[in-house]
C-alpha cells in the first residue's frame, strides 16, 4: 500500500463507501518570533478551516511527551496517544488520512506513530492542505469513538545505543539541515555536529517545490547513492523526531523500510558523555 495519497485520490475516497479518517496535525517548530507576531497555533489554523471532516490532534500534546532527558519530542504516553486516536474516531478497520500545513512533518509524525502502534491502513495528503481543491468547513465534528488501542512495534524504533549501532553496521541518516550536521550552526541544542557515522540527508531534497514528495523511483535513487542498497539496515533520525518521521516516510515511498530514533539530535546531544562528530563526512 503507496504511504501517501493525492488530493483528488482523497476526495474521491471520501466521497466513497468506506471513507477515511481525516487527522488534521498542522504544526509548526516552536522558534523565536519578531515582536508582536504571535506564535503559530495550530487549533487556531484548523478553526479557521480544515477539509470536511478532519478532526485536529495536537503534535505537542498527544503525538508526543513533554520535553525532558528523552528529547523535545520523546514519544508520548500511549494511553494518552491512544485517546486521541479514539476520540479522532480511529479504528483498526478504517482507514486514515493525516494531513498538515503542507511541510509534511507532522502529519509524517502521526503516521509513523500509528504505524508503530499497528494500524495497518494510514496514509499522508502528499503536499498537504495546500493541494486540497474542494470546500473547507469551521465546523468541528464529533465522529463516533474508534476502537484503536495501540501496540507497540518490536521493530521501528531506535533508541541512543541502536542509532549509535546501526551508524556503524547499517545505515543512520541524519535529516537535519546540512549546516547542523556539519556543526556549522546548531540553534536549538546544546551543542552541534552529528552521530559518529551517520549520513547527512536533508529532509528538504526528498520534495520538489510544491512541496509533494519526488517520484518513487527518484527517491529510491536518492537514498542507493547515500548508501541504502543491497538490504542494508536504515534508520533515521533529526533534531527531535519530527522530521525524521518524514524521512521515514520518504524511504517508505521508496520501497526501503527504516527505523525512527525518536530522541534523536535533542537527546543524544543532551548526553556530555555520547561523541560527537563535526564537518561534512560521517567520521
Amino acid at each position: 500500500m503507496n504511504a501517501i495519497i493525492s488530493a483528488s485520490e482523497l476526495a474521491s475516497d471520501l466521497a466513497g463507501s468506506n471513507p477515511p479518517v481525516l487527522l488534521d496535525v498542522r504544526w509548526q517548530l516552536s522558534v523565536a518570533k519578531a515582536a508582536g507576531e504571535p506564535p503559530f497555533d495550530g487549533r487556531v489554523a484548523y478553526a479557521a478551516g480544515h477539509i470536511p471532516g478532519a478532526v485536529y490532534v495536537d503534535l505537542d500534546s498527544e503525538l508526543a511527551s513533554a520535553p525532558g532527558e528523552r528529547g523535545r519530542h520523546p514519544l508520548p504516553d500511549l494511553a494518552v496517544f491512544g485517546a486521541a486516536m479514539r476520540r479522532a474516531g480511529v479504528s483498526a478497520g478504517k482507514p486514515v488520512v493525516v494531513y498538515d500545513g503542507g511541510q509534511g512533518w507532522a502529519a509524517a509524525r502521526a503516521w509513523w506513530l500509528l504505524r508503530w502502534t499497528g494500524h495497518p491502513d494510514v496514509r499522508v495528503l502528499d503536499g498537504g492542505l495546500p493541494t486540497w481543491e474542494g470546500a473547507l468547513e469551521t465546523s468541528a465534528p464529533a465522529p463516533a469513538e474508534g476502537d484503536f488501542t495501540p501496540v507497540p512495534g518490536g521493530e521501528g524504533l531506535l533508541d541512543a545505543d541502536g542509532a549509535a549501532a546501526l551508524a556503524r553496521s547499517g545505515v543512520l541518516f541524519d535529516a537535519r539541515a546540512g549546516e547542523r550536521y556539519r556543526g556549522d550552526v546548531e540553534p536549538i541544542d546544546r551543542v552541534g555536529g552529528h552521530i559518529p557515522g551517520a549520513v547527512s540527508a536533508p529532509t528538504n531534497e526528498n520534495v520538489g517545490v510544491d512541496g509533494r514528495f519526488r517520484p518513487a523511483e527518484e527517491l529510491a535513487e536518492r537514498f542507493k547513492s547515500l548508501g541504502a542498497a543491497g538490504g542494508s539496515d536504515v534508520g533515521v533520525y533529526c533534531g527531535s523526531g519530527v522530521s525524521g518521521a518524514h524521512e521515514v516516510l520518504a524511504l517508505a515511498v521508496a520501497g526501503i523500510d527504516a527505523a525512527l530514533y525518536v530522541g534523536s539530535w535533542s537527546e543524544w546531544s543532551s548526553d556530555p558523555s555520547r561523541p560527537v562528530a563535526v564537518g561534512p563526512e560521517p567520521q
